[in-house]
């Protein structure tokens, strides 16, 4: 089902090309076993200090809450985006979490919740669509889901080799295999077996036959991939939710596995979409302010539209 080859440490990989990227993991390694309060202290110092460089993106974030939350007042809005500025640069730590962390201290941090949805469908012989959202965390929910029950990673190899050897294998490590994400067959083939595929459909990944508009929160028309629709449809796999929540007073994860959601409208694309974006929505106001907002969301519009990004 492997239809890209699997990365492997050559000793090309130290060539000074590379030497950022191997000095990049190397702090990663060492500055995750630093106490979690540190880490957490020395993350959100790192969030504020990217979006003063990176101010494009600190508007990014600006503009996708005023556009998603309309109803909140200026006041709270600014709230919310200092909040996920912060998580922004936890970001960094908590993939050196997910990568470099032991078993034992990734099950001390996370706690979880609902994985009887798991076994029910996996006693009926169901494959498990499981559905992400790019939450900051989102590396260390992987980490810790597959810790308890074992799935297939979808996998985008990165262009720097040496940076994809990493996250290789990181992710590889609570995984039974990876799969290339233009690999379908594969998936398909994968949850026909009852395996459990891990997705994301909550971004924007440009307009195409693959693709429809649908709501997400006050965004009427927001790009939607229909991916979900053709995997679901396609191998009879049940889709089911969760979110990774950080309780920034203890330090501790609650992973958190809602109910699957069997009222899936099959054989139509178009109504699945505002459904799944019903989920999605569900799943980040779990944890709002730790969601991805630096992303483009709503980048792609409907034909005639104009952008909604300065």
């Amino acid at each position: 089902m492997r239809k890209f080859t699997e990365p492997t440490f050559r000793r090309a990989l130290l060539h000074p090309r590379y030497w950022s990227v191997l000095i990049l993991m190397g702090v990663m390694y060492l500055l995750s076993w630093l106490p979690y309060f540190i880490q957490f202290r020395l993350g959100q110092g790192v969030g504020r200090l990217a979006m003063k460089v990176m101010s494009s993106r600190h508007e990014t974030i600006k503009q996708n809450i005023a556009l998603c939350f309309p109803d909140l007042s200026i006041k709270e809005q600014q709230r919310l985006i200092a909040q996920n500025i912060d998580n922004t640069g936890l970001a960094l730590f908590e993939t050196a979490m997910a990568w470099f962390w032991p078993d034992i201290r990734v099950e001390r941090h996370v706690k979880v919740e609902g994985l009887e949805h798991v076994d029910q469908l996996q006693q009926q012989g169901k494959g498990i669509l499981l559905i992400a959202v790019h939450s900051m965390n989102l590396e260390l929910g992987a980490r810790a889901f597959g810790l308890k029950r074992p799935g297939v990673g979808v996998y985008r190899p990165n262009n720097n080799p040496c940076f994809d050897y990493f996250q290789f294998k990181g992710r590889i490590r609570s995984n039974k295999y990876m799969l290339d994400r233009k690999n379908v067959k594969g998936m398909l083939k994968g949850l026909k077996e009852g395996e459990i595929l891990w997705y994301a459909p909550d971004q924007d990944y440009g307009q195409g036959r693959n693709s429809t508009f649908a709501p997400l929160f006050a965004v009427k028309d927001a790009c939607t991939t229909t991916g979900t629709s053709l995997l679901v449809d396609a191998s009879g796999a049940v889709p089911l939710p969760f979110a990774m929540i950080r309780n920034n007073d203890s330090g501790q994860y609650t992973l958190k596995i809602f109910p699957p959601l069997i009222e899936f409208p099959h054989k139509a694309p178009q109504v699945a979409a505002a459904y799944i974006n019903k989920a999605v929505e569900h799943s980040i106001m779990a944890a709002p302010s730790q969601y991805m907002w630096l992303h483009r969301r709503f980048k792609t519009r409907p034909e005639g539209e104009k952008s909604l990004y300065h």
